[in-house]
């Protein structure tokens, strides 16, 4: 059972994981670093600290060799996931990516449904139809424009990590942080192909550095953070990853959503906050599940 203590240091840690994983839009966009040559340096130094994360608290084995057939596929997934997320923030607006992302759980949730026969309940269902009419009208303000390419992206990062949630609700025991290395060094050598990271100036360098750093800790701070709380508190907690986005694009690169991305955001918002405040009421008392990383 969850402890008070444990309820404290989850809620923190969990919002310390959205609040750091939503400045990847800041990161990106804040470079003039091609999409490729961020993957690379972010992913690097993503894979290093990680890394010496495993090694400090002595989970090698179970991080790296115990992983096993799932492992190695979540590591996969994820890397196509990655290869989408980092040129959406290139190709449309920082909200558009937060808000399609915002979706992940209820997705998650759908496709439990059709693969591990998990039925959802009705908050799920109805949550699930008002934040894909919310994204529906995200997508339909791009159509005429540039952005319709970085908001598909997006799409496509939100169906990888739906998968890898529902992946980890099957598979309990994959561990999160080896695959979450393997995502980023999967990358690594199609962004040496396909760009050329070394020829970027070494400030840039030393800004995805810090964002390979960033990610390490929200990362970690998901990890920890899902084990001491019920799954659908998770959720909804790591949901405010999109609103802190938005706003920090707002004050840091003077970023205004148009009006069509407020209120398609807005049914998002209320699809996954409102099915998830009502899971969360049912689910006082709920054994915390293994974390589901992203």
């Amino acid at each position: 059972m969850v402890t008070h203590t444990d309820r404290k240091t989850g809620i923190l840690l969990l919002l310390v994981s959205a609040l750091v994983f939503s400045t990847a839009g800041l990161f990106t966009k804040g470079v003039e670093a091609g999409a490729w040559e961020v993957i690379f340096w972010r992913g690097l130094f993503a894979a290093i600290f990680t890394t010496v994360y495993i090694f400090a608290r002595g989970s090698v084995h179970y991080d790296f060799v115990e992983m096993g057939k799932w492992g190695w596929i979540v590591g996969i997934i994820g890397a196509s996931g990655t290869a989408a997320f980092i040129p959406a923030f290139k190709l449309t607006s920082i909200a558009n990516v937060s808000l399609i992302y915002a979706a992940a759980p209820l997705l998650a949730a759908l496709f439990a449904w059709f693969w591990i026969r998990e039925k959802p309940g009705w908050p799920t269902v109805s949550g699930c139809i008002v934040a894909f009419a919310g994204v529906s009208l995200i997508v339909s303000g791009s159509l005429e424009t540039i952005n319709l390419a970085g908001d598909l992206l997006a799409l496509w990062m939100t169906i990888v990590i739906a998968t890898i949630m529902v992946i980890y609700r099957k598979f309990a025991d994959i561990p999160a942080a080896g695959p979450s290395v393997l995502m980023s060094v999967f990358l690594l050598p199609p962004a040496l192909v396909l760009s050329n990271p070394f020829a970027i100036s070494h400030y840039e360098i030393i800004i995805l550095a810090a964002f390979g750093l960033v990610f390490a800790i929200a990362s970690v701070a998901l990890a920890e953070g899902a084990k001491r709380l019920p799954s659908g508190e998770t959720a909804l907690l790591s949901s405010l990853e999109a609103p802190f986005a938005i706003v920090l694009a707002m004050l840091i690169l003077f970023e205004t959503p148009p009006l069509i991305t407020i209120l398609g955001g807005t049914m998002v918002m209320t699809g996954v906050l409102g099915s998830q405040l009502v899971q969360t009421r049912t689910t006082k008392g709920e054994t915390p599940c293994q974390p589901q990383e992203s």
